[in-house]
């Protein structure tokens, strides 16, 4: 019953996503991109005033933009989509609503298309041809997070997610915005449009552009600027219905429907989830000039999103992993990435948070509930996911490298803890998740999952020295010592 219980709420998650939708265009593990309350530089402009000058101003001001205040009414009607007239109010309304609660100006106006959601999945939620090494080392990091089994393409599940699930996107190079519109009459949804003009904020006038060599890294990168604009959307969406009319339709269809796997979910929605948290934590401790500081020294990595106290004083730890790898088996780097991988604590969440919604193992009991549930139990909407659990709180780096023999594939996965309890309690959440898929213990801290428990049928060793956990993965257990020997 309780995890039916997690199950519906991830559902109703998933169908709330909308106004926070990832605007990612593409990772593998690098990136291209793209609390509750915030206060206004000059609010006395919000809200509905009797006595309030709608008159344009002599000079461009913040709140106004294109001939329309953040808080004006419009005479447009949603309930049968949006002319190209009426979209054009929206955007540049939407334009003022966004530079009235962050405080930046629009020198310029943003390029704003309003694509349906088959055009977005046969035009931009493909990430285009691939290398084998690249869709080896892919393939093999979400196989070791047993999200994503070995008959099935990692990256085409990711493009399933993506296709299903965004609902709008910035491109910073061609300095443009794309909003899906599941209607087939063009709406466009207010925070979702509000998100994506953060973006273009955030490129025009920061220095946004990091290099995410590993998911590690890109979570904590978008952990800002993910983070910023869910931030500025949730009091986007606070506003709406309260203190401002919005022209957003009504909920009901796409955007976290159709085949959507849970757990790829649960990492890539990491930025947006803990990301809010990260931001509004700075802002409380400095306002926005606080803010715009963490451009110049970005968080080092996702666990410094996730428990924002650690920013700028816990760095993670440089992990050594020697190759103790035979002749038989080759190391697989892929060109313009890191020569390892580092899932952080985004995708160790999702590893453990996954089996609480995997359908085909249902007498199974789940691992950990990777919901963020406030006091009364409710999820936090405002950044639904815990990413900062018991099992991987400790979290102070990783490397995992991948190796392959022919058709074979393996890894070494170190893991380094802040302390060796931290280091002991991952071991054994790990250890459950290995028996979830079906995992028999051979030997000591040796288990085998057999080919016909599961699509993760391998063997592994799990050996804690100390601080660090080792995770040997191969084809059979005599192949253990082939791939890494202690």
């Amino acid at each position: 019953m309780a995890r039916r219980m997690l199950a519906v709420a991830l559902v109703v998650l998933v169908a709330l996503a909308g106004c926070q939708s990832p605007a990612t265009t593409s990772d593998a593990d690098g990136t291209t991109t793209a609390l509750n309350t915030t206060e206004a530089p000059d609010d006395t402009q919000t809200g509905d005033t009797d006595d309030f000058d709608y008159a344009d101003p002599e000079t461009d001001r913040l709140g106004w933009e294109g001939g329309y205040w953040h808080n004006e009414s419009l005479p447009v009607t949603v309930s049968d989509g949006l002319n190209q007239s009426e979209r054009n109010q929206v955007i540049n309304r939407s334009m003022a609503r966004v530079e009235q609660i962050r405080g930046i100006e629009f020198e310029e106006p943003v390029s704003v298309d309003v694509i349906s959601r088959d055009t977005y999945q046969d035009e931009y939620a493909d990430s285009g041809d691939t290398s084998p090494e690249l869709q080896t080392f892919d393939n093999v990091k979400f196989e070791a997070m047993f999200l994503i089994g070995e008959t099935d393409d990692s990256i085409s599940v990711q493009e399933s997610n993506r296709g299903s699930n965004v609902l709008g996107f910035y491109t910073p190079k061609d300095d443009r915005i794309v909003v899906i519109s599941e209607s087939e009459t063009p709406t466009i949804d207010e925070n979702t449009l509000g998100h994506e003009l953060m973006h273009a904020l955030q490129f025009r006038n920061f220095d946004a552009n990091f290099s995410s060599p590993t998911r590690d890294k890109a979570n904590a990168h978008n952990g800002l600027i993910e983070g910023e604009a869910s931030f500025l959307d949730n009091t986007y969406s606070e506003k709406c219905g309260a203190a401002w009319e919005c022209a957003s339709p009504e909920s009901g269809g796409g955007g976290g429907g159709g085949d959507l796997h849970l757990g790829v979910y649960i990492m890539k929605y990491f930025p947006y989830s803990a990301g809010a948290n990260f931001v509004e934590h700075v802002y409380e401790g400095g306002g926005w000039a606080a803010v715009e500081a963490v451009y110049d020294d970005p968080p080092a990595s996702s666990e410094q999103v996730s428990e924002p106290q650690k920013y700028g004083s816990d760095q993670p730890t440089d992990v050594t992993l020697p190759d103790r790898s035979t002749d038989d088996w080759n190391r697989v780097t892929v060109d313009g990435r890191a020569e390892y991988g580092e899932v952080g604590v985004g995708g160790l969440t999702a590893m453990f948070g996954y089996p609480a919604y995997e359908q085909d193992r249902h007498s199974q009991d789940y691992v950990i509930n990777p919901l963020n549930l406030d006091e009364n139990g409710n999820v936090v909407r405002s950044s639904p996911f815990n990413y900062a659990t018991q099992p991987v709180e400790g979290w102070d780096g990783e490397q995992l490298w991948v190796y392959e023999n022919g058709d074979q594939t393996a890894y070494t996965w170190r893991l380094a803890w802040d302390s060796e309890r931290d280091a002991e309690e991952f071991a054994t959440t790990y250890r459950q998740v290995l028996q979830y898929w079906g995992a028999e213990q051979r030997s000591d801290g040796v288990w085998r999952i057999p080919e016909e428990e599961s699509e993760f049928a391998d063997a592994f060793r799990v050996t804690v020295s100390g601080d660090t956990v080792t995770i040997v993965n191969a084809p059979t257990v005599d192949e253990l010592d082939d791939v890494h020997q202690d």
